[in-house]
């Protein structure tokens, strides 16, 4: 059985609460919980992968490679 994951509270202003409430509405969030998790793991997500890039070696190896193609003098 899958066991649930802790959950921890974080305050944000009330009238953004508001707000949130507005935006969910006829949707499939629940709560406005779900909805801030879920904009937060997206941003998230979306951090990581503009995290990821090349190496140095990795670098080298395209130069070198496009050097080989006549595209880099």
């Amino acid at each position: 059985m899958e066991e649930k994951e802790k959950m921890m509270k974080v305050d944000i202003p009330a009238s953004l609460y508001r707000k949130i409430e507005e935006i969910i509405k006829d949707t499939g969030f629940k709560s406005v919980s779900s909805y801030v998790t879920y904009v937060l793991r997206e941003v998230l997500a979306e951090d990581e992968e503009e995290q990821e890039v090349f190496s140095k070696e990795d670098e080298e190896r395209v130069k070198e490679r496009l050097r080989s193609l006549g595209y880099l003098d």
